[in-house]
């Protein structure tokens, strides 16, 4: 699970590099190679996991969806994924910080 959720975030910096290959077709992400597009698509993912996971806790609610053990699986997922762009953030934000720190 947390798996999946690192290669969404990283795989598109970790063929940045390498030519595309031919036999898969393109994520969202890579039709376009700019850092906007890499990290637009990636909020995109967050918040679908989030919109999923939430509509499977009201199907819980309302009795439509029986099966709580998936809905708490993507509630992780969605949580995961959060907790994982939130640490990306933080990291970002520190190495900016560390950089304005700098003297030239």
């Amino acid at each position: 699970m947390v798996d999946s959720i690192t290669n969404s975030v990283l795989a598109p910096l970790q063929n940045s590099g390498a030519a595309p290959s031919q036999a898969a077709a393109p994520t969202p992400y890579e039709v376009t190679n700019s850092f906007a597009s890499y990290l637009t698509g990636a909020i995109q993912d967050i918040n679908t996991q989030q919109t999923a996971a939430d509509k499977m806790n009201q199907g819980l609610l309302t009795g439509q969806v029986q099966d709580m053990s998936q809905v708490m699986i993507a509630s992780q997922k969605a949580a995961l994924s959060l907790d994982l762009a939130v640490q990306i953030r933080n990291k970002a934000i520190d190495a900016y910080q560390e950089i304005m720190r700098m003297q030239i």
